[in-house]
């Protein structure tokens, strides 16, 4: 499953608030907390990003996209829907990352944010769907 940064970020700062609750109890300066609370969060970025960069290409099949509305919102459902037999083909030839590219350009994102959201440079997407558009025209 992939990171979820927001997901992660919330449960950090419901554990800090409950521990400088307790802290507060127990007679800390606010000084002290502030300054735990500054070291924690930096430990805690750390972490975010090791785990942000620790994902690999595996959770890009099942990661969907945040618009609801769609029908295809992963790759499986990408595959799921095509009809003709000769493209499903191709696309099972195709990497998986160019086709978490195509569903996301499907639900509307522009080729930059499918670079920020994938952690690519533009130029990297721009070619990703270029090669897949080559090889669908092939086949038609």
């Amino acid at each position: 499953m992939a990171y979820n940064k927001a997901s992660a970020e919330n449960e950090w700062r419901k554990i800090k608030e409950k521990e400088e609750a307790d802290l507060r109890r127990l007679g800390f300066s606010e000084e002290s907390i502030a300054e735990l609370r500054t070291d924690d969060w930096e430990m805690f970025k750390s972490d975010r990003r090791y785990y942000e960069r620790k994902n690999d290409i595996d959770t890009y099949e099942n990661q969907p996209s945040d618009e609801a509305h769609s029908e295809i919102r992963s790759v499986q459902d990408l595959l799921d829907n095509v009809d003709n037999r000769w493209l499903y083909q191709a696309l099972l030839m195709v990497d998986k990352i160019t086709l978490q590219i195509a569903v996301y350009k499907i639900n509307g994102y522009s080729p930059h944010e499918i670079a920020g959201i994938l952690r690519l440079t533009d130029k990297a997407v721009y070619r990703r769907l270029d090669r897949l558009k080559e090889k669908i025209k092939k086949l038609f």
